[in-house]
């Protein structure tokens, strides 16, 4: 059976402020601070308002704007074009058909090898459906779509969760590594549940300032993250990362099986043996316990503070062998 989608009042009446702001009146959320921007996840996105299909995770892209990009709708049928003259420019909104949502704009300056345009959309007025519910919300029709797309296989997903200084300079160098599917920062290691930065920076709590690192192991391995977590700070150095010095800043990887143990053992034990470091490895190597992710202005902060502080570099007489 075909579903009909209309513009929903009882769902208008759910929606929370900004969703409302944005839907509703035309709004535009704040840049790098919303739901989806970032969001690698394999699914639909629809509208927030009237259930439609709109868009697909196989079209999105990353085009530093700070919001969800999308190359093309899922169905052109879906959307609608309007000439928007607000903020002294002409522009091209974008609506949905049957919700009447305001949903963003479209830019003529997307990929070119695909189409050349660019759905800007706002996070507040989709809803994002994972891949693997769409039968359950009864999106099913659209599974097929995914059938062919590699890095949708959740069995190739791992995560590395590592130490080595403020967090900042961490997750800019690992965002751009091949392989690497989503970043997240925050605090682990420590002994005092809920922990806030300001809590860690009291330096009681034990925990560090971590980095967690989704990675597709059928692009690379943990063996490849490891490696260049080691090229990116200073292992020799206890308790210090450049002008940051405490526990907070120590050197640590955060393993969630024996296998990661394994590998960061040997691997350990090699760069040692090898000596082009300038002493002995410090880092050490515990098992993974909670993971707090750090408040919203730490996340991606050098996307929104490219000249931001940070103490990490990547080692240019990398030589380790295999």
């Amino acid at each position: 059976m075909t579903k009909i989608y209309h513009k929903n009042d009882a769902a208008i009446s759910e929606l929370d402020e900004l969703q409302y702001h944005v839907t509703q009146q035309c709004g535009t959320e704040p840049p790098f601070n919303n739901a989806y921007w970032d969001n690698k996840e394999p699914g639909l996105y629809v509208d927030v308002v009237s259930g439609e299909p709109l868009f697909t995770s196989l079209d999105k892209y990353d085009s530093m704007s700070g919001w969800p990009s999308f190359t093309r709708p899922l169905d052109a049928n879906n959307i609608t074009e309007h000439s928007d003259n607000t903020l002294g420019m002409v522009r091209t909104e974008v609506r949905s058909k049957f919700g009447d949502s305001h949903l963003g704009h479209v830019f003529p300056d997307g990929p070119e090898e695909q189409g050349g345009l660019r759905y800007c959309i706002n996070s507040a007025s989709l809803r994002f459906i994972p891949k693997d519910q769409l039968a359950a919300e009864g999106y099913a029709d659209y599974l097929p779509l995914f059938d062919n797309d590699e890095s949708t296989d959740t069995d190739t997903i791992e995560t590395a969760i590592l130490a080595g200084g403020c967090f900042w300079g961490m997750e800019e160098l690992f965002r751009h590594q091949p392989g690497v599917i989503n970043t997240r920062v925050g605090y682990t290691g420590g002994h005092v549940p809920d922990v806030t930065y300001k809590d860690v920076k009291q330096g009681d709590t034990g925990h560090a300032e971590a980095i967690e690192v989704m990675f597709d192991s059928s692009q690379t391995s943990y063996r490849d993250i490891l490696e260049f977590f080691f090229m990116v700070h200073d292992s020799t150095t206890k308790n210090r990362q450049g002008n940051d010095i405490g526990d907070s800043y120590r050197s640590a990887i955060f393993v969630e099986n024996s296998e990661q143990a394994k590998v960061a053992d040997e691997l350990i034990k090699e760069l040692d043996a090898s000596g082009i470091l300038p002493g002995p490895i410090t880092t050490e190597v515990t098992k993974a316990g909670p993971f707090y992710e750090a408040e919203p202005e730490h996340q991606d902060y050098l996307q929104h503070y490219p000249n931001g502080y940070t103490c990490h570099w990547i080692r240019k007489d990398w030589k380790l062998k295999k």
